[in-house]
């Protein structure tokens, strides 16, 4: 039986800024991985039907795993919808990322789920990941500077 995550987050940027950190590679390397890993995005084409590649590598041992998937649905601002697979056939099937963004008063609501992560991934590390990840990404979309 595969699991599924399911966050909420409250940024105070507006939603442009937090749905473009989503689809910018050199955005995604810097907030994405994990804490000790780094991200190599090898392909990204942000349309629906595009495709997008990435690995992340762990700094302490150097090994790593690779993935990739297809946009299924983009609505400027306020959905995205991808696949996911691994490379390694160990972590099979497909997972499905909805990332759904809302403006409020305080900035932009974000909700996330991932379904389909497979078995032999506990999902409470894939809890912990994304945690990390979305306080990388707090930090990068918050307004420092006027745009």
């Amino acid at each position: 039986m595969s699991g599924t995550v399911r966050l909420h987050r409250v940024f105070t940027s507006p939603a442009e800024r937090v749905y473009r950190a989503f689809l910018d590679a050199a955005a995604l390397s810097k907030w994405l991985p994990p804490d000790g890993f780094t991200c190599t995005v090898h392909e990204l084409e942000a349309r629906v039907g595009g495709k997008y590649r990435m690995s992340f590598t762990n700094l302490s041992s150097g090994n790593g795993h690779s993935f990739g998937g297809t946009y299924l649905e983009l609505v400027p601002n306020e959905r995205i919808v991808h696949d996911d697979r691994f490379d390694d056939p160990n972590l099979p099937g497909t997972m499905v990322t909805t990332i759904s963004l809302r403006a409020v008063s305080c900035g932009t609501e974000v909700q996330i789920v991932q379904e389909g992560i497979p078995d032999v991934i506990p999902v409470e590390q894939c809890y912990l990941g994304w945690q990390e990840s979305l306080t990388l990404l707090e930090r990068l979309v918050e307004p420092t500077i006027p745009d």
